[in-house]
């Protein structure tokens, strides 16, 4: 079973992860998920355990648990959805879209906005957005 960890202290790495891990019964595989530029920790990680039974127990106990001045968040990990980008957000942030400088909606906003040199938005200058 896959298990997610969330809100690692950044400075954990695999050893200290698969120790917690362990008492429950025994970890396959621990990965904590890095920044690719930095190398630094993005505050989550995925544990692996074969026992379901286990895994279960893991999470049942971890889940809340105060580990460096962090409380663990561990559920069961969801699958990747296919498709998308390879990261990163389109459409300028959550629902949003479109827009210059600073463009784009709110969270689930769908109607766009106007940004900066957005003919959408601002005052009306003879049909052109942004400055003069």
């Amino acid at each position: 079973m896959r298990i997610y960890v969330g809100n690692l202290s950044y400075d954990m790495n695999e050893d200290e992860l698969r120790k917690e891990f362990s008492a429950f019964g025994e970890v396959t595989a621990v990965s904590v998920v890095t920044d690719r530029y930095s190398g630094r920790s993005k505050g989550f990680a995925f544990v692996e355990m074969n026992n379901k039974t286990e895994a279960d127990a893991a999470i049942a106990a971890l889940n809340g648990k105060a580990v460096k001045d962090r409380t663990l968040v561990v559920n069961e990990a969801r699958p990747r959805t296919e498709g998308g980008s390879g990261g990163g957000r389109s459409g300028g942030g959550y629902g949003g879209g479109g827009g210059g400088y600073g463009g784009g909606g709110g969270y689930g906003d769908k109607r766009g906005g106007g940004g900066y040199g957005d003919r959408r938005g601002g005052r009306d200058n003879g049909g052109r957005g942004g400055r003069r």
